[in-house]
């Protein structure tokens, strides 16, 4: 009887989980390696004395179809939390408070964040002709060719510090919003583009509105530690880094074990499911080339997360939404503030409530660096102007990401030409994840399905 076909997955983030999952399924010997002591990747749930904070993303967009399998499979359907319907509600800083974001017609006519030049614009933009663009352009650019800057700064500013820690002036559209980038190519009007994209969906039968925010009762952390536990033992090899790839028919792949010792092993397959400073270290063949090296070059802005626990009477705000976020006209020191507590239920003690504030990004990077009692100090104003926080927090935890979240920004189609090339090289060689196919956790799983599929089929 032949021995089943082996695949190295390298990186346990949730897209070589995902991989690594999908793979054993359809019967594949797989050995995932990762450099850290942990899976998860940017998920990360801290559990402490009646507290449940997120170090990274909080909650699951749960519309993809690759992720819902995927909960189904695990048997997570019933410990999932759909979010507080409370959570709808939305706000934005805007004359030095929370100023609720628009949910209806009515509200947006009545809106203090917008003009009414810029609510003019919203109908005059509908009749905007198709138009098919020589060159990229940034996200900021193209919605102020449609909209008005106004839009910009009290929309999507605040909306691309809350989804990228970044700079709309310097994000690609045809990249990082692609779907915005076809619907301008299709219907000359974003607006009319994007309901032909929600009547299309309605007419597959899926859901034509936005897809529910989701976590499990235990946290994000429940998905990856779930995979691992169906991994079969041994699986997967924690605080291994992967020193070099030699390509071949098998490839060959040298690492460091736990234990510091150098160690090789044959595969049939490679999935590559790293991020990009990571990618850019590794070395292929004999002579230690390396030719993922320029992505390096791709920013990283770093990003501080901190979860704070208040009693219930230190903070004046009802907490009655998502959270908030801060445009950078605003002049604030957070990025955004989000409502923990209020989100999921078990977050935060009987009678406590739980914020978790982001800073630094592309916006304010030094505010990222700060030790824990300094950024604390850095914020204490907008805690008390946005939220009404007084006295000090009865329970931090910070999370420092040095690098947190790839830019798709301009010019980011030479670094997708790098990955593509590589695996042009060299057959059986897979490569995919945040760096490649999406920064989202619902982007992450699709691409480790993604990369099952092709390194599957390449394997049998």
């Amino acid at each position: 009887m032949s021995q089943p076909a082996t695949v190295a997955v390298i990186g346990a983030g949730i897209t070589g989980l995902t991989a690594a999952f999908r793979l054993h399924q359809r019967g594949l010997q797989v050995k995932v390696f990762e450099r850290s002591t942990r899976v998860g990747g940017a998920i990360r749930t801290i559990r402490e004395d009646g507290w449940l904070a997120e170090a990274g993303p909080s909650s699951l967009m749960f519309g993809a179809p690759e992720l819902k399998q995927l909960v189904r499979d695990l048997g997570l359907e019933p410990r999932l939390l759909t979010a507080n319907p409370a959570a709808k509600k939305r706000f934005i800083v805007c004359g030095g408070k929370f100023v609720p974001v628009p949910m209806s017609p009515g509200a947006f006519l009545a809106t203090p964040l917008f003009g009414a030049r810029t609510k003019l614009s919203i109908f005059t933009e509908l009749l905007t002709r198709p138009r098919v663009r020589t060159a990229d352009l940034s996200l900021a650019e193209l919605v102020r060719s449609h909209f008005s800057q106004t839009l910009v700064d009290y929309a999507v500013d605040p909306l691309i510090a809350g989804i990228y820690a970044g700079d709309p002036e310097k994000l690609s559209v045809r990249h990082a919003f692609p779907s915005l980038w076809e619907a301008e190519r299709s219907h000359g009007s974003l607006l009319r583009g994007m309901l032909a994209a929600a009547k299309a969906k309605k007419a597959r039968g899926e859901s034509s509105g936005p897809a529910p925010l989701v976590s499990f009762a235990g946290g994000l952390q429940t998905l990856p530690d779930t995979i691992v536990a169906q991994l079969p033992p041994g699986a997967v090899a924690l605080n291994t880094a992967v020193e070099t790839i030699i390509p071949g028919r098998p490839h060959r792949i040298v690492w460091q074990d736990a234990a510091g010792q150098r160690q090789s092993g044959e595969f049939d397959t490679i999935v590559l499911a790293l991020p990009a400073s990571a990618l850019a270290q590794l070395t292929f063949g004999t002579l230690g080339e390396r030719p993922l090296a320029s992505l390096d070059a791709i920013h990283h802005p770093p990003v501080s997360s901190l979860f704070l626990g208040y009693r219930r009477e230190q903070v004046a705000h009802p907490l009655d939404g998502f959270g908030g976020l801060a445009p950078g006209i605003e002049h604030r020191d957070v990025l955004g503030i989000l409502f923990s507590s209020t989100l999921f239920p078990g977050r935060a003690p009987e009678g406590h409530v739980g914020l978790t504030v982001f800073a630094g990004g592309m916006r304010q990077p030094e505010h990222a660096r700060l030790a824990t009692p300094q950024l604390l100090e850095r914020i204490g104003r907008d805690l008390r102007e946005l939220v009404g926080a007084s006295g000090a927090p009865v329970f931090v935890k910070h999370s420092f990401w040095p690098k947190a979240i790839p830019q798709y920004q301009l010019g980011y189609e030479s670094h997708l030409e790098t990955m593509t090339r590589l695996e042009q090289a060299h057959r059986g060689l897979f490569l995919g994840g945040q760096v490649r196919d999406g920064i989202s956790v619902p982007d992450c799983v699709k691409a480790g399905h993604r990369l099952a599929q092709a390194a599957g089929v390449a394997a049998s």
